[in-house]
């Protein structure tokens, strides 16, 4: 309760005018740099985060080495053979990659998150209609550590507050790096993680992130991560559109179509204005299509 006490009455501005500014010229579609004022703060340090692990469901903690390829499958990704809690505590040395889902269900990280977007909720509103779904994610990382080629269905800023790392983001709806059929998969429950190819690499833009700076990852935007030289932590806070909800129905009824040898439909740069598709796959669905 008196953590809980300390972070409502932090005063502390989550992102800047400034920030604010930038964020607003660039979403939905664009990735862009930000700055953000939550470098030391309490709840994000490795102690504060090696207790809040050691509490959470083990569904919602995800951990292994993290010195991977690009590209690697789910099912080869190897498992560093520690506990969560050695895992995070000694993470400077140990080689490893580790993610903490959904640490809103704490409440004390509940209001963490709610004061970073409410920040940006009028942006967010005039742009994409009300923020959805909103989540948030911790990621801990050792020196050299990878996180592979993938995407993510969210809207995202992703908040450095120790050490440092290379996003490389990538263009979002480009087939060619993501194919129609891997967006249907992936909206009906298929891994984020992505087919690399070494020709792709000139198509991003690398993004240097050091504490107090942070970036918006548009949905679905594939991107990788190459972890710096020391330890690093990240704060992800992320939130669903009805742009975001109508593109995985979309992909999701040409799913359906697909499997019965239909034509698919082309999913637009603005999904939440194809309402004719969205109505026609929500029959299906409730009909048991």
């Amino acid at each position: 309760m008196t953590a809980h006490r300390s972070i409502m009455a932090d005063a502390t501005v989550t992102f800047p005018d400034s920030a604010r500014d930038i964020f607003a010229a660039a979403y939905p579609d664009q990735p862009v740099k930000l700055a953000h004022g939550l470098v030391g703060h309490e709840l994000l340090n490795l102690h504060a985060l090696a207790e809040l692990a050691e509490r959470m469901p083990a569904a919602s903690v995800e951990y292994n080495l993290g010195k991977l390829p690009l590209g690697v499958r789910p099912e080869d990704t190897p498992a560093n053979g520690l506990t969560l809690g050695e895992t995070i505590r000694t993470i400077e040395s140990n080689g490893s990659w580790a993610v903490l889902k959904n640490v809103e269900r704490d409440p004390v990280y509940a209001a963490l998150l709610d004061t970073a977007l409410a920040e940006l909720e009028p942006i967010v509103n005039a742009q994409t209609g009300p923020m959805l779904h909103r989540e948030a994610f911790i990621f801990l990382s050792s020196p050299g550590s990878v996180t592979p080629f993938h995407m993510d269905p969210e809207h995202n800023i992703l908040l450095q507050i120790m050490g440092t790392k290379i996003m490389t983001v990538f263009p979002a709806r480009d087939e060619e790096l993501v194919p129609a059929q891997k967006s249907e998969e992936f909206h009906n429950g298929g891994h984020r993680n992505l087919l690399w190819q070494d020709g792709f690499k000139a198509r991003g833009s690398a993004f240097p992130l050091a504490p107090g700076e942070a970036i918006h990852v548009p949905v679905k935007a594939p991107h990788f991560v190459e972890n710096g030289p020391a330890v690093s932590i990240s704060l992800s806070v992320t939130w669903r559109s009805e742009r975001s909800v109508a593109e995985s129905e979309l992909h999701s009824l040409n799913a359906l179509l697909r499997k019965r040898g239909l034509p698919v439909g082309t999913v637009s740069p603005k999904p939440e204005r194809q309402g004719m598709r969205r109505f026609f796959y929500r029959i299906m669905r409730k009909l048991g299509a």
